[in-house]
């Protein structure tokens, strides 16, 4: 079917209502968890083909925190349906207050390159408990996991009410997009989610973006300095550094920057040996421009650690960088790979200025044992969520709204989140007939010392 046919069968089935009732709802879910579990020695293979993902590693970030996520929305699902009861004023009376929770109806899922599994059906099981149908759009950049998706949702969904677009997204978005979603869903770069939000504004569709940044990575120096170490390079070098939430630059304060240095040394080869190239347990770069913009970036300061590379293999060896100047690209631009500049700072409102210069991160991480510090940075610096102490970990949280802030993006998902940004909350107000209150209707005379009485 072409996009015309496709949007026209969507709308007919969501016009029925068949998305609409909690147990169809709830059956979908289970569809897709089963659906997964079924291809998951598929989905690895895939991942492992299009990134080098060790199946660790991919089953705990792509598949393993899918488990988790349409768990969680299943177990919670009918209470977050249930219409609200508010309090209604008094001017009103006798009348009953409900916010209900509905369906917006048909939504668009664009999903990027470096978890393209979970970053397509995390959002797609958010569309699915709001009541929605819905189109995904998988990167052409991982060809072997867009596959493994249009495969699993060809053979588990009736088209007309989910089903996929393959092929390069710079054509197939905007010939999409001619028609009017009832909410867009991307996560990518910067630069696409403007083009997207573009296409967007001439048919007021709401949008919601996940986008990136340069998300600082703070080091105290009152801080355990081996775990802060192992939990930096572990969040940084994780898929190669290609995660949008991964620590793009290090803080640190000048009197512990060598220890630090010194430990996320040890912590790179105790996790990926002498020779990280022969390591099982490390991704590749998605492709080769991206290869020689990151090979580029070595040469914009001092490399303390790494700073090999084998374009043809796509690997670049995780990486230290000490004398970088801000205002070289590797500190203008997102990294999005395994190299970690390390800078310094020397008083705390020196740390709070250097970030705040910078847009708006997507995450922020803090080491530190002081809870003043932690005071600071949480109340005086814009960003989308992070942790303290640990890196990554704010992510894998159901409880809590993931997103950006400003440059970094907007919109909210996971768990509630995502029921509440695939559906509208309809406020409904009902009046009793058994009295009719004369108050507001004309002639109003003398009413208005009434009214004011009532409304103070």
């Amino acid at each position: 079917m072409n996009t015309q046919d496709i949007y026209n069968v969507q709308q007919t089935f969501f016009a029925s209502g068949k998305t609409l009732s909690y147990k169809f709802r709830r059956l979908q879910l289970k569809l897709l968890k089963s659906a997964i579990k079924k291809r998951e020695r598929d989905i690895l293979d895939a991942l492992h083909a299009d990134l080098h993902k060790h199946p660790v590693e991919a089953y705990s970030s792509e598949i393993g925190f899918l488990y988790v996520e349409i768990k969680h929305i299943l177990n919670n699902l009918k209470r977050w349906m249930r219409p609200e009861d508010v309090s209604s004023p008094f001017v009103m009376y006798p009348s009953k207050s409900r916010v209900h929770r509905v369906p917006l109806g048909l939504t668009l899922i664009i999903g990027p390159w470096n978890y393209p599994f979970q970053l397509i059906m995390a959002p797609l099981a958010g569309a699915i408990a709001g009541g929605n149908c819905a189109i995904v759009k998988p990167s052409e950049l991982t060809p072997k996991t867009s596959a493994v998706i249009a495969s699993l949702i060809r053979e588990t969904f009736d088209p007309a009410y989910i089903t996929t677009l393959e092929g390069d997204g710079s054509a197939v978005i905007p010939q999409v997009m001619q028609h009017r979603f009832d909410h867009v869903f991307f996560t990518g770069s910067a630069a696409i989610g403007r083009k997207v939000m573009e296409l967007a504004t001439p048919q007021l569709m709401p949008v919601t973006l996940e986008l990136g940044g340069k998300s600082p990575c703070i080091v105290d120096d009152k801080v355990n300095i081996s775990v802060a170490a192992k939990r930096i390079v572990w969040g940084k070098f994780w898929n190669a550094g290609q995660t949008c939430i991964a620590p793009d630059y290090v803080l640190v304060h000048s009197s512990v920057k060598e220890e630090l240095v010194a430990a996320m040394k040890k912590a790179i080869l105790k996790f990926f040996g002498e020779n990280p190239a022969a390591s099982p347990d490390y991704a590749r770069i998605i492709n080769r421009k991206r290869w020689v913009t990151l090979n580029s970036y070595l040469q914009q300061g001092k490399v303390i650690h790494g700073g090999t590379g084998d374009e043809d293999q796509l690997f670049m060896a995780p990486t230290l960088l000490e004398n970088v100047s801000w205002d070289s690209p590797v500190m203008q631009e997102e990294i999005f790979g395994p190299i970690l500049p390390v800078l310094t700072f020397t008083t705390i409102e020196e740390a709070v200025r250097l970030v705040r210069a910078q847009p708006n991160a997507l995450s922020l991480y803090l080491f530190t044992k002081r809870d003043s510090t932690e005071k600071v940075f949480t109340e005086q610096v814009s960003f989308g969520g992070g942790c303290i102490n640990n890196t990554l970990g704010h992510f894998t949280n159901p409880e809590m709204p993931f997103g950006g802030v400003g440059h970094s993006g907007m919109g909210q998902y996971h768990g509630k989140y995502s029921f509440m940004t695939f559906t509208h909350a309809k406020s409904i107000m009902k009046t009793g007939t058994w009295i009719d209150v004369a108050m507001k209707y004309p002639p109003f005379r003398n009413k208005l010392k009434w009214v004011r009485m009532l409304m103070k």
